[in-house]
């Protein structure tokens, strides 16, 4: 009994992670996104950031 509990838990934990990491991909994609905007609108007459740091 406690070997299956552990590969059902074991499957848990990977399913978790996998999850985790396909959200973190649509986040980087997100800002890398958002990141590409700012370049392409950028106020004119600035020195090229749109950003203040």
């Amino acid at each position: 009994m406690v070997p299956l509990l552990l590969v059902l838990l074991l499957a848990v934990i990977l399913f978790g992670a996998g999850f985790a990491v396909k959200v973190l991909w649509w986040v980087a994609l997100a800002v890398l996104v958002v990141w590409l905007l700012g370049f392409v609108a950028r106020p004119a007459g600035s020195n090229g950031r749109w950003y203040r740091w």
